[in-house]
């Protein structure tokens, strides 16, 4: 087996969760799949040289891999904690893909920004009970991994196809305001000149300028 290395997270392997919300926004985190995990294990070492098993009635998983060097199975063990709907399969999965980290599959997600999403950028209503709830589904349209580290991350709200999120890629970032107005402008039915003159958009105009014109066009239709 020698050095095992284990290739960086694509995009479309990386889930959003929400974790808080307030009235002025909300938080995401980024996490894997246990289908990811047994992809890139599948990928990486063969889908005959690896194996998993529990104990601890599934709080504890071990993931095993075979060294044709040393002629055995080398092991990191992990312990997972139940889901909020599926008690036993969530425990399972769960430690699963921790045993996982300890392989370093995924382990650049450890290094995810606070990620903060504005109240303006999703749907956010308050139920009967008075709880704060968004059904807003986000997506990591672009990811930069170096040395295990995020370096550069754009989050996109499905819903409204809009940009929402982003760290790092400064020119990706102006460009991605700058389609998301246009194509806001253009689905209400806003005539650009009014956004253009009373923000005082340019070519020169930076990423700020253009999120604000973006918040500037929907304060135009109440939303």
């Amino acid at each position: 087996m020698g050095k095992l290395s284990f290739r960086d997270l694509r995009s479309d392997e990386i889930d959003c969760r929400i974790a808080q919300i307030s009235e002025k926004g909300l938080s995401l985190l980024l996490y894997k799949d246990a289908r990811c995990d047994m992809n890139i294990l599948d990928e990486t070492v063969g889908a005959f040289n690896w194996q998993r098993t529990h104990s601890r009635d599934n709080a504890n998983c071990t993931v095993s891999i075979f060294d044709d060097e040393k002629q055995m199975w080398i092991s990191k063990e992990d312990v997972g904690t139940e889901s909020n709907t599926e008690a036993v399969k969530g425990l399972a999965s769960d430690s699963f893909k921790r045993a996982c980290f300890n392989w370093g599959i995924g382990r650049e997600l450890y290094t995810a920004p606070f990620i903060w999403v504005s109240a303006s950028d999703c749907k956010i209503t308050k139920r009967n009970d008075g709880k704060l709830v968004c059904y807003d589904k986000f997506s990591v349209k672009d990811i930069t991994i170096k040395d295990k580290k995020i370096t550069a991350l754009s989050i996109v709200n499905d819903n409204t196809k809009n940009v929402v999120f982003t760290m790092g890629a400064k020119a990706a970032r102006k460009e991605d305001n700058r389609v998301a107005l246009r194509k806001f402008l253009k689905e209400n039915n806003i005539d650009p000149n009014i956004v253009v003159q009373a923000c005082g958009l340019n070519n020169n105009s930076t990423d700020d300028d253009f999120a604000i014109a973006l918040v500037y066009a929907r304060n135009l239709i109440g939303g």
